[in-house]
């Protein structure tokens, strides 16, 4: 996203008006905001440095496998996620129709489930909901049956979407950004490369600061987007609709997310900037410190949380999010006021009697040279941020086409191609003759600019439908966790392992003990895994031994997912064996 100017090109700027008599000198605005870019730079870096590493939260194995059909009651259903999460809603559906809300115990990325002692036979569902560490909710139902499968079992549809609630997310989440980014870019743009001097600023009347009016509505927007943002994050949590935001639980789920701290920095960011604006005209520096103090606010808002921000390896990743968010800002912060600048400065030109028509002319062609010096820099970074950020959370470029957050981006990236034919035509055509205040050329450069904010209002909308996709790092993580499975007889136990657990090559490992957590010494281990409903009979691998109790099977391809029969026959003595029977979902 970028408009682009050359100023090497251009004539000298036309004289602009004498200085007047305690009017404060030019500031080089080229020079301090190179300041302002290393430090953006070097804080990106520190922010990334202390950080743990996080993905999108994915269900990666259930023990009991989904469907699997046990002889015996669990005591506990533990369910593994790619990353720490925590418990938000945990409900047992009986096979008579019943229900029940259970507890569960976190260890690591385990959530341990405790199950109701007394289970009958039948099929029972688990429906399950967490919030993983980026602050977005996961859910899901699996089903398993005891003894037999029920006649009435509960049925796994698919999950209903709440489209009036993901509306209203997506509408906060839109509002949000064009808040932040083009309110406080704004307030940056206004502090940083608008020349200071003339009557318009010894007035104080504001005048001096060009879309006041545009950039207050849009800090407005982003407050209010952030208070509604709050309370729906909090009715996502729970799965209540948009008409539950009444409820006092709601407010309190969303106050306690992670998402919290992303909207409470946002807001200091949206406030800072909001007093900078009105600071500006008479006290220019600390309107330059506040602005920068609320671009690092909004920087530290969006690497708080989100799919980008978890990512390992994080000292790159936070600080990635960090770098593209406060370049964005600076960037398309300043097109609606520097377009407001140009079309004013060259509209007044013309007028004989228009008072302040030399200061106006004399303060847009500065702040276009301004624009063009320094933006450069930023957009480069902006687009170096962005490309990492990209394939991280890609992982293989077939992504891009095959899962819904890879579509998201080629829309985006199909309004970038867009937008960036629009800033080398800005750059290379029409900013030298803007420059010499050429009225033709500075009129089209404005409506070329508008044209950008709009294809920028494009982008942001777009990017918000990310907050219902998970990237495919966190698919492809879930997917290569490894599946497991438990089996205990009084004779012997043994946990496997598949890894990964999906179709394909893979590795089986065995640990063995006795059905009183004993230690096993077996002569022998050999592994079949079939799956009937596949037509696949079984596929017998022998076992070799690495380890105290531990054995590896090396070599086995897994040709389809679903639900495999697994058996273990242990060769204990010349004269004992033991065999044990279970079940494991392979996903695909």
């Amino acid at each position: 996203m970028k408009t682009m100017t050359r100023a090497a090109d251009a004539a000298p700027a036309p004289p602009s008006a004498p200085a007047r008599r305690g009017a404060a000198p030019q500031p080089l605005a080229g020079r301090a905001l190179a300041r302002l870019f290393a430090a953006i730079v070097a804080l990106a870096f520190a922010i990334g440095l202390p950080a743990a590493a996080f993905a999108h939260a994915a269900l990666g194995n259930a023990v009991p496998a989904d469907g699997a059909m046990l002889a015996e009651a669990p005591a506990t259903m533990d369910l593994t996620f790619s990353e720490p999460v925590a418990p938000i809603a945990l409900r047992l559906i009986a096979p008579d129709g019943s229900s029940r809300t259970l507890t569960a115990a976190l260890h690591d990325t385990v959530l341990s489930v405790a199950l109701p002692s007394g289970m009958g036979q039948g099929t029972y569902a688990l429906s399950w909901r967490v919030v993983s560490e980026d602050g977005h909710p996961v859910g899901g139902t699996l089903t398993f049956s005891i003894g037999h499968a029920s006649a009435g079992a509960p049925t796994v549809t698919a999950a209903v979407v709440d489209w009036p609630l993901r509306v209203a997310i997506w509408a906060a989440r839109f509002a949000l950004y064009a808040g932040l980014f083009l309110g406080v870019g704004g307030a940056v743009f206004a502090a940083w490369l608008v020349p200071r001097g003339g009557a318009a600023v010894r007035d104080c009347t504001g005048a001096d600061v060009p879309a006041r009016g545009f950039l207050s509505a849009m800090l407005a927007i982003g407050v209010v987007a952030i208070v509604a943002a709050l309370g729906l994050q909090g009715a996502d949590l729970l799965g209540a609709p948009v008409a539950g935001l009444a409820q006092p639980e709601i407010w309190q789920a969303g106050l306690g997310s992670i998402y919290a701290r992303t909207l409470a920095l946002a807001a200091a960011a949206l406030v800072i900037a909001s007093v900078s604006l009105a600071v500006v005209s008479r006290r220019p520096v600390l309107a330059r410190l506040l602005s920068a103090v609320a671009l690092a606010a909004l920087g530290l808002a969006l690497a708080a949380s989100g799919h980008a921000s978890t990512a390992a390896p994080q000292v790159i990743m936070r600080a990635g999010v960090f770098l593209h968010a406060v370049t964005i800002a600076v960037w398309v912060g300043s097109l609606v006021p520097l377009a407001v600048l140009l079309h004013r400065g060259v509209w007044r030109k013309h007028k004989a009697t228009a008072p302040g028509r030399a200061d106006d002319t004399r303060r847009a062609t500065g702040a276009l040279r301004h624009f063009s010096d320094v933006i450069p820099w930023f957009v480069g970074v902006l687009v170096l941020s962005g490309g990492t950020l990209a394939v991280v959370q890609l992982g293989h470029p077939s992504a891009l086409w095959t899962t819904d957050y890879g579509r998201v981006m080629l829309a985006k990236f199909a309004l970038l191609s867009v937008l960036f034919a629009c800033a080398l035509l800005n750059r290379f055509s029409l900013t030298a003759p803007a420059l010499r205040a050429e009225p033709r050329s500075a009129g089209l450069l404005a409506r070329s600019i508008a044209v950008e904010t709009a294809l920028v209002v494009a982008i942001f909308a777009v990017v918000a439908v990310w907050r219902f996709t998970p990237p495919p790092r966190a698919i492809d993580a879930a997917r290569n966790e490894p599946a497991a499975v438990h089996i205990h007889t009084p004779d012997a136990m043994a946990d496997i392992t598949v890894t990964p657990g999906h179709a394909g090559p893979v590795t089986a490992s065995i640990v063995v003990m006795t059905g009183d957590f004993g230690p096993l010494d077996p002569q022998e281990i050999t592994l079949a895994l079939s799956n009937h409903g596949a037509g696949i009979e079984p596929i017998r691998r022998p076992a070799v031994r690495v380890g105290d109790g531990t054995w590896r099977v090396d070599g086995l391809v897994l040709p389809v997912s679903g639900h495999w029969t697994v058996q273990l026959r242990l060769l204990i003595s010349d004269f004992k064996m033991a065999t044990l029977d279970g079940e494991v979902d392979i996903k695909p």
